[in-house]
């Protein structure tokens, strides 16, 4: 599925949205298209508009200050680019570095993308004890990073 950039009324980068999601918004004329996908449409029966890659909302959204990205598994795979941290194949599960079972919590700085293999060999150890590397360390990302992580953009401060 392809993500779709969202900006607000005055041009400020507000989320990232699903490419059905864009098209309805756009339908719905709550959304204008700003750039669309050169060879990517959109068709229905009555509909033939080019498929969104950025939309800009037709009135403004308040949106209160955030200064940090909230925490999910869904973010950290993201973040750490679907790459065991162990390994550096394919990732398909997050890992605790320091377990739930030993105090270790759902944050950005614990948790690390995982394949299966990798994630059951560690157990509910930690890295140290398992005799098993970080290839890099978990951080977090700002809000924009996020944003350009789901994105797909490497942009940003690793």
């Amino acid at each position: 599925m392809r993500d779709t950039l969202v900006l607000n009324a005055s041009f400020e980068p507000l989320s990232t949205v699903t490419l059905n999601r864009a098209v309805v918004l756009v339908l719905q004329d709550k959304a204008v298209v700003e750039q669309s996908h050169p060879e990517l449409r959109m068709r229905g029966v009555d509909v033939d508009i080019p498929a969104p890659r950025v939309i800009r909302l037709c009135r403004y959204v308040r949106v209160p200050f955030r200064r940090r990205a909230p925490w999910s598994r869904r973010g950290v795979l993201v973040r750490d680019r679907h790459r065991c941290a162990y390994c550096g194949r394919r990732a398909t599960t997050v890992d605790h570095v320091v377990p739930r079972s030993q105090g270790g919590g759902d944050t950005w700085l614990n948790t690390v993308a995982s394949c299966a293999e990798d994630n059951h060999r560690k157990a509910d150890r930690t890295p140290e004890e398992a005799g098993m590397p970080l290839l890099r360390q978990p951080f977090e990302p700002t809000p924009a990073d996020a944003m350009l992580l789901a994105l797909g953009h490497d942009d940003f401060a690793a």
